[in-house]
């Protein structure tokens, strides 16, 4: 029975890096693996993918010949791959809305799913964009319908952009966020005197209208948030093998490889052998310097 992580994230959270490091990692765990390139747009890959869709449908020529912008160009590339699965079925083989029917059908060929979500951990620095991800992340686990890891991703870059506000576990286990909502008009630890935002509670005093409606969105996204109650973090360095493996071992029990009995030593023993790093101990490591 074939297993899968799919990896998603916006634009920087390092799902490139995450692949070839997880990659890296699991071979030399002697767990077989094989990565599949599912975005048409990232033609420059720091490994070899065993499939890649952009040998099927390239976003620069979809743009180029249909004339269309960057975001339209990727949702036509993922029509295409859906109405051509039987491409992607037969090189999936060859290893032994459209995003959510491939992921269906990828389930009707026996694949465990488990989505690997990434988010880059600066964003823990500012109050409305860990907000953001916080939703993004709860959007794609209620839309996808899988079990979901989210993950912040470059945990020890987190630093350059400033202190966070609280201890990394109010970011890790999602806490009560109602917190962060009265950080919302203060600056950015990380940012200068002389750097102008464009958000509103820099641009508007605190009683603004347009700073109290961005207050109030914000309020309403926390409530979501908590009302759901399903979105928690794992921290990632990914050049930290200990990091790396808790990542792993909570891939394993979401997509159940862990109870399959199949490497049961790799799946399970190893993840004592690296030690439990708590979210304190990744903060002294990573952060307290």
């Amino acid at each position: 029975m074939p297993f899968a992580q799919i990896v998603l994230g916006p634009p920087g959270s390092g799902k490139t890096t995450y692949c070839n490091g997880m990659q890296q990692f699991l071979q030399a765990n002697h767990r077989d693996v094989a990565v599949v390139n599912m975005d048409p747009a990232n033609e420059q890959l720091p490994y070899v993918a065993d499939v890649d869709v952009s040998e099927m449908v390239c976003l620069e020529n979809v743009m180029e010949e249909l004339d269309l912008g960057p975001n339209g160009g990727l949702v036509y590339c993922m029509d295409y791959i859906d109405v051509n699965f039987d491409w992607l079925e037969d090189k999936l083989a060859a290893l032994k809305d459209n995003v959510h029917s491939i992921l269906h059908k990828l389930q009707k060929l026996g694949y465990r799913l488990a989505v690997v979500h990434l988010v880059d951990a600066h964003h823990c620095t500012d109050s409305s964009k860990f907000v953001s991800v916080v939703m993004l992340s709860l959007s794609s686990m209620v839309r996808l319908e899988l079990p979901h890891i989210n993950v912040l991703s470059k945990i020890d870059l987190m630093q350059q952009y400033g202190k966070l506000a609280f201890n990394l576990d109010f970011y890790t286990d999602v806490l009560d966020l109602r917190y962060l909502l009265d950080r919302l008009d203060e600056p950015d630890d990380a940012e200068d005197e002389d750097q102008i935002s464009l958000e509103p509670r820099h641009t508007t005093a605190p009683n603004s209208r347009l700073a109290e409606r961005f207050r109030r969105m914000n309020e309403a996204l926390v409530d979501v948030i908590e009302d759901f109650s399903l979105v928690s973090f794992l921290p990632l360095q990914i050049q930290d093998p200990a990091t790396i493996q808790k990542v792993v071992a909570a891939i394993d029990k979401a997509s159940g490889f862990v109870f399959t009995g199949v490497d049961f030593q790799t799946a399970v023993v190893k993840d004592y052998a690296f030690g439990d790093q708590s979210a304190p101990d990744i903060q002294e490591k990573y952060l307290d310097q």
